[in-house]
């Protein structure tokens, strides 16, 4: 591991990143340009402690996950994420399918969207990056253990999943995740990722096998969905997907329609969900 050169790389790279450029306020006047480092630590989900070790060349070797967070905090390249894992004395990820390097334009896209949940999903149902407003709405996926953040298996595996949406509405989302899953599976033959995922489902949820034999296929289209949150209550959300250039990674966005009592709801939310910013521990 080479802490110089990490610790030069992660510098220069907070130092071109205005708050805007990652969806933050501006705040006070600041002396240096760039982002601070505890602002980096809050996107990247680290304490600030960790992270400002890391940048005095005293930190401990990250691990593939902090490198993950890392990219995506300082909006990497997929040659700048190759490089930092390189720095680290790691082997980058592959790129392609089963990437979990969101690309910089979806990424630059989801930091405008202050007033609208997005997040950016993979095809097979994996949350890779969400805006405040999406973690106030549905929980922030990425402070869960990896294998915890594919919405799929969390639908049939964790019944708390089911409590974002009204009772009567849990059916159609439990046959939305499996007709989805089912055409990646077919669209991808040779990924093993779909694949592995529909078989642990087979096995472990007696619902998902009786859905999957019936052989539905429908990808993630626009739809309308309603939320249940413990707070501002009932949501019905217009949701859209915008699909990367090679469509394994989709940006899902969700919003109101102007003048509706979801719409205040999601204002409110706003207010009330996106109080409590601090940084969680790496």
């Amino acid at each position: 591991m080479n802490r110089a050169e990490l610790a030069d790389f992660l510098r220069r790279g907070r130092a071109r990143l205005e708050p805007s450029d990652v969806g933050l306020a501006p705040g006070t006047r600041r002396r240096t340009p760039g982002l601070r480092r505890e602002e980096v630590a809050q996107l990247a989900g680290m304490s600030v402690d960790y992270y400002t070790r890391l940048e005095q060349r005293r930190g401990p070797r990250p691990s593939r996950q902090t490198l993950t967070a890392l990219a995506r905090a300082l909006r990497l390249t997929d040659d700048e994420r190759d490089h930092l894992h390189h720095l680290v004395g790691e082997e980058p990820p592959r790129r392609g399918p089963g990437s979990a390097h969101v690309r910089r334009g979806l990424l630059l896209v989801l930091d405008r969207l202050y007033d609208s949940p997005a997040q950016v999903v993979t095809d097979c149902g994996t949350v890779l990056a969400q805006n405040a407003l999406a973690r106030a709405l549905v929980g922030d996926a990425l402070a869960r253990p990896p294998r915890e953040r594919n919405l799929t298996r969390r639908f049939f595996l964790d019944p708390s999943a089911r409590d974002l949406f009204p009772p009567e509405d849990r059916q159609g989302h439990a046959f939305d995740h499996v007709a989805n899953l089912r055409a990646v599976a077919a669209a991808r033959p040779d990924d093993p990722e779909p694949a592995a995922l529909a078989a642990e489902l087979r096995s472990a949820s007696e619902e998902f096998a009786r859905l999957w034999e019936a052989h539905e296929v429908s990808l993630r289209r626009p739809s309308t969905k309603r939320f249940v949150h413990p707070v501002v209550g009932l949501l019905e959300l217009d949701c859209e997907v915008m699909l990367s250039h090679d469509r394994h990674q989709q940006l899902i966005i969700h919003t109101a329609r102007p003048g509706s009592e979801s719409y205040e709801r999601l204002r409110l939310l706003r207010v009330v969900g996106l109080q409590d910013m601090a940084p969680s521990s790496p």
